[in-house]
């Protein structure tokens, strides 16, 4: 009594499970499927898709999962105690004796992949429809022609009926008439996906393809392509070299106004940095065990608080070391660079020698897609925005307020300054803060894109130097234009040469560029600059 209570229950939980199945499918396609020879089943895969029925995409997913058995001419899908007749769908109970596993190789594992993925086609999910066409790509078998139409035809989304039209065209171009080929590779012409080359170098190999007409339409539409993957290479170039160029930008920003201010050459710039991506760091620890639900929105506290504690310890350094330093330029270098190595020891102490990993806020991750292949990261896209916002606040602050006056009446006389009553020493303490703050800014944004570690800061000192002194030693537009000058050319060079000899061949036009015009691209104006 018990028994036949559990059989009835696993019957009736079959028709739930299988009620797509409640349509018979092709007898003779199913026995293909299961006991005929590999081309036999591959070419039901391909009858089953072709027929676009919800049914048939269950039958692929239960043999690609192991769930299909044959007793005899029979074939069932079976999970548990629970069977269906593959064919008509009805529920079988109780099991058949003598059930035998369908076999699985790699082949047909491939094709019930592309099969199901092509059945996925007319999902009314939009992610699943997606999830279908980067599964096709261009290997899905021609015989599935019919359902792509169907999906086309009913398809309202222009990004995937753009790609779904590029499916069908690439299989069109396999098995179709000549007319139909030549048509396939004009909407071929139209594609910006790398995988388009390769299809169209197929059709213009030897011996592939003997119409002269077809041969002529492909080499017209790979130039096409060709040229319209340039463009989307020259796009992700230019976005990486600005990219690197902004965040070259906040590191020597904050450079360029103590080297240019007050001529101190501050090995430690890179620690301020540092500093500010270890900051940011601590305030992500902070929200994620005091406000968990309020994590995306850490970056609001600590883009201040990294730019707060790198100033606060580049006042210190300059009230208690460098003020004592200026004009000899050897004993700063030497002070700074062991100011440096004394930070990089207490970071090392307070936090560990290893990386620490700093999480981007959920509005910065993923990506745009540009041209197929081509992504723009969110978060250097939020990079390069922030960058040109601190640029805009430093230009204000420099030429629209009380201390941006006091900075540029030292930088271009500080005798005069101090004669009219400016206090040029307070000036330097507020201007290396505000250098070092900036540093701070760096490392926030550095650590959006990037682990953080003791050393961050050595990998940024060097180019930022280069950055200072190429653009004009306390010049801002100098120093944006030797950024983004710089960035572009490194990401230009690197796609030729490699990213060592990039370095060096940047590092050696500077120094040409430095001799033949000592001042870098802007040179400092007023009636009298110091020597």
């Amino acid at each position: 009594m018990i028994r036949r209570i559990l059989l009835s229950a696993a019957f009736t939980l079959a028709s739930l499970v299988f009620a797509p199945l409640a349509h018979a499918l092709d007898p003779a396609v199913v026995a293909r499927l299961t006991s005929g020879e590999s081309d036999d089943q591959v070419a039901a895969v391909a009858a089953l898709v072709a027929s676009g029925e919800d049914r048939a995409i269950v039958l692929l997913r239960a043999l690609s999962e192991g769930e299909v058995q044959v007793a005899g001419k029979q074939v069932l899908i079976v999970k548990g105690e629970a069977a269906v007749d593959a064919v008509t769908g009805a529920g079988v109970s109780p099991l058949p004796a003598g059930l035998e596993d369908v076999g699985v190789n790699n082949r047909l594992r491939r094709e019930l992949e592309s099969g199901i993925a092509a059945l996925q086609l007319i999902s009314p999910d939009r992610a699943t429809r997606l999830a279908a066409i980067k599964e096709l790509g261009a290997n899905a078998n021609d015989a599935m022609l019919p359902l792509v139409n169907k999906a086309l035809a009913k398809e309202t989304d222009p990004d995937i009926r753009a790609q779904l039209e590029m499916i069908a065209a690439a299989m069109e171009l396999k098995g179709g008439t000549k007319e139909s080929r030549i048509a396939a590779l004009k909407k071929l012409a139209a594609s910006n996906n790398p995988n388009t080359k390769p299809l169209l170098l197929g059709v213009l190999e030897k011996g592939a393809e003997a119409d002269e007409d077809v041969r002529r339409q492909a080499e017209t539409s790979l130039r096409s392509v060709e040229g319209r993957l340039a463009w989307a290479g020259r796009a992700g170039l230019l976005f990486s070299g600005i990219s690197l160029g902004s965040i070259l930008l906040l590191a020597a920003l904050g450079l360029a106004i103590t080297y240019g201010l007050m001529g101190v050459i501050n090995m430690a710039h890179g620690e301020l940095i540092m500093i500010g991506a270890y900051t940011t760091y601590v305030v992500q620890n902070l929200f994620r065990a005091y406000a968990p639900g309020a994590f995306d929105w850490y970056l609001a506290l600590a883009v201040p608080a990294s730019f707060a504690v790198a100033a606060a310890v580049g006042m210190a350094l300059e009230r208690s070391v460098i003020r004592w330093l200026y004009g000899r330029p050897l004993e700063t270098l030497l002070a700074t660079w062991g100011i440096s190595l004394m930070l990089i020891q207490g970071v090392r102490t307070i936090f560990g020698a290893q990386n620490v990993q700093v999480e981007n806020p959920a509005f910065m991750s993923g990506g745009v897609e540009i041209f197929t292949g081509v992504v723009f990261p969110y978060s250097r896209i939020v990079i390069i925005a922030f960058a040109a916002t601190v640029l805009v606040c430093m230009a204000v602050l420099l030429n629209r307020t009380r201390l941006g006056l006091f900075v540029r009446a030292v930088t271009q006389n500080r005798k005069m300054a101090a004669c009219v009553g400016v206090r040029t020493a307070r000036v330097d303490t507020w201007a290396f803060g505000l250098g070092s703050g900036l540093a701070g800014l760096a490392g926030c944004a550095l650590s959006q894109i990037g682990n953080v570690g003791p050393d961050l800061g050595q990998s940024y000192i060097v180019d930022s130097f280069l950055v200072v002194v190429f653009g004009g030693v306390g010049q801002l537009v100098g120093t944006v234009y030797a950024a983004l000058g710089l960035g572009l050319a490194n990401k230009l060079l690197e796609s030729w040469a490699g990213a060592v000899l990039a370095k060096i061949a940047v590092l050696v036009f500077i120094i040409i560029f430095i001799q033949k015009k000592p001042s870098g691209l802007f040179a400092l104006k007023g009636r009298a600059v110091e020597s």
